[in-house]
């Protein structure tokens, strides 16, 4: 059996069902958890969070601010590439750095870019 969303194999795994949908558990759990990147509850607990502890951002977030830092803009689908990353991984790290002010996006035409805040 394979997960209806991404076609990883389920074996040895108990499929989840969501929608009429068989889903392995990281489909799942995006299914139950999308990205929302205009958050202003997680803005203002990042905001606090920076200011108690200080800015600490992971490998993979330093990768993306590093990129985007030396592209000035960039969309989505080209950074995802340039990072051996899907999209979805993408869309992940960006809402964390844009509830941490950041990074921002914009759009230009039909693009929707990415930059420094």
């Amino acid at each position: 059996m394979k997960c209806e969303r991404c076609g990883a194999g389920l074996e040895g795994e108990e499929p989840r069902e969501h929608l009429g949908q068989a889903l392995c558990e990281d489909c799942y759990l995006e299914v139950l958890s999308p990205v929302r990147t205009c958050d202003p509850w997680a803005v203002h607990l990042a905001r606090s969070h920076k200011e108690r502890e200080g800015l600490q951002l992971t490998p993979r977030q330093q990768r993306l601010f590093d990129l985007i830092k030396e592209k000035g803009e960039i969309p989505f689908p080209l950074a995802a590439q340039l990072l051996g990353w899907d999209e979805e991984e993408m869309r992940r790290e960006f809402a964390t750095l844009r509830h941490l002010e950041l990074l921002r996006a914009t759009k230009r035409g039909d693009l929707i870019l990415m930059t420094v805040f």
